[in-house]
């Protein structure tokens, strides 16, 4: 009996050991799993805290993110202001541009206006100079139109460039009264508009980016936010409005090229952006920015540049023009997966104005195109999108800017008209090219 009760006091101990070793060990789990979780909570309290914060490295200290690229300088050396876009004013006249559907090539005097540039003396040299100002260096090619064939809205004052002269050739021209050559010069500066194919687009179809080689997706942390038009190897055009100042900083930036889907993979580094100065937040007027990319593209089949319209180019209401995005195919819906086009019609500026529709709100700087009865429109997604018109080439007319609903009857889309800001354009190209 002794020994049995020995037997059982020993098991008994053991059983009461082996509790305690577990009772410990789940304490010792508990208390691990606590301080992870406190250190979990601890570390992502930090990181919220450092993620809504901008460091200056030079001064050491953070600063809130609302500060940064707000034009103040907030920390030693001016660190919270690099990287951010420009809000950019045209100054002045811009002594280069092209007219008409031909391109025929004009320079600015403040003696004598417009003129139009004779044959005489030019050169391959000088055709590359003058779209050098314009902001092109790809393929430029010079044209020789007889000045019997010109249209008389182009007028009749005439100028030429002395032979031998260097540098800009709009500074060395002399004034004519005819061109010895009987001609003068249109210049194709670029391999622009050009596609394989010839419909948020609301009412749209599925296209693809072969037909529309242009188009991009402007991305801001990799999440689309804007349509965008490339319109050289280097630069894109977009809405203003697809920018505020907390969006201002470009190293979030990114764009898309070459793509049907719509993806964030691929992208291309966004180096600065440029929003018009005009640029109003109420009214959408001048609703235009300039996208310039970290490098050159390279172009193809699915990447291509649209073509600048000249100035005075021959759109008429009721002619058609193309919109394309990856915008909400309706005012509820979601951003489409695949790029969209729709054919709208150039909407005469009188009805766009009339008080039941935008009445007053229209300004020189925009066109209306869709339709009055609705169905078609560009929506949500598509904004800063292209709206081309087809001549010889693609030539971007529009800029997707804003309106009321998506494709509601008696409001059709309302777009920036690119025409009446090429001055700024061509100034912004050239000073930063």
């Amino acid at each position: 009996m002794p020994q049995h009760h020995q037997r059982q006091s020993t098991a008994a101990r053991w059983g009461q050991r082996n509790q305690g070793v577990k009772q410990k060990t789940a304490i010792t789990v508990f208390c691990i799993l606590v301080t992870l979780a406190i250190l979990a909570v601890g570390a992502y309290s930090i990181w919220c805290v450092v993620s809504s914060r901008f460091f200056c490295s030079q001064s050491l200290k953070f600063i809130t993110m609302a500060m940064v690229c707000d034009g103040r300088a907030d920390c030693v050396g001016e660190e919270d202001e690099h990287n951010c876009g420009f809000s950019q004013q045209a100054n002045a006249t811009f002594p280069v541009r092209l007219v008409g559907e031909r391109m025929v090539l004009q320079v600015y005097s403040m003696e004598a206006g417009w003129s139009l540039v004779c044959a005489d003396n030019w050169g391959v040299n000088h055709t590359r100079l003058a779209c050098q100002q314009l902001g092109y260096t790809l393929n430029p090619e010079g044209r020789r139109l007889a000045v019997s064939s010109l249209e008389p809205s182009l007028g009749k004052s005439l100028s030429a460039v002395r032979q031998g002269t260097p540098g800009p050739f709009h500074t060395a021209l002399v004034s004519r009264e005819t061109c010895a050559s009987g001609s003068v010069m249109a210049l194709y500066c670029s391999d622009c508009g050009e596609a394989l194919g010839q419909d948020r687009v609301v009412g749209g179809s599925d296209a693809s980016i072969e037909e529309w080689p242009w188009q991009a997706s402007l991305q801001k942390d990799q999440q689309h936010v804007c349509g965008a038009s490339l319109v050289s190897l280097t630069w894109l055009i977009t809405a203003a409005h697809c920018f505020n100042s907390r969006r201002m900083d470009v190293r979030h930036w990114q764009v898309v090229l070459g793509r049907t889907q719509l993806v964030s993979t691929g992208s291309v580094p966004v180096a600065a952006i440029f929003i018009n100065k005009n640029y109003e937040v109420g009214t959408h007027d001048y609703d235009l920015a300039m996208v310039q990319l970290s490098r050159p593209v390279v172009t193809g089949d699915s990447i291509r540049p649209v073509c600048l319209p000249p100035y005075s180019l021959p759109v008429k209401a009721g002619d058609p023009l193309v919109v394309t995005g990856w915008g909400i195919k309706h005012e509820e819906g979601e951003l489409s997966s695949v790029l969209q086009s729709a054919t709208v019609s150039l909407v005469e500026r009188n009805a766009c104005s009339r008080l039941s529709v935008y009445g007053l709100s229209i300004t020189s700087r925009m066109l209306c195109a869709g339709y009055m009865e609705g169905k078609v429109d560009a929506c949500q997604g598509d904004s800063g999108g292209p709206l081309v018109f087809l001549s010889r080439i693609w030539q971007l007319v529009g800029v997707v800017s804003w309106g009321v609903g998506c494709a509601r009857p008696g409001h059709p889309g309302v777009y920036c008209n690119v025409e009446q800001l090429l001055n700024w354009i061509y100034s912004v190209m050239e000073k930063y090219s």
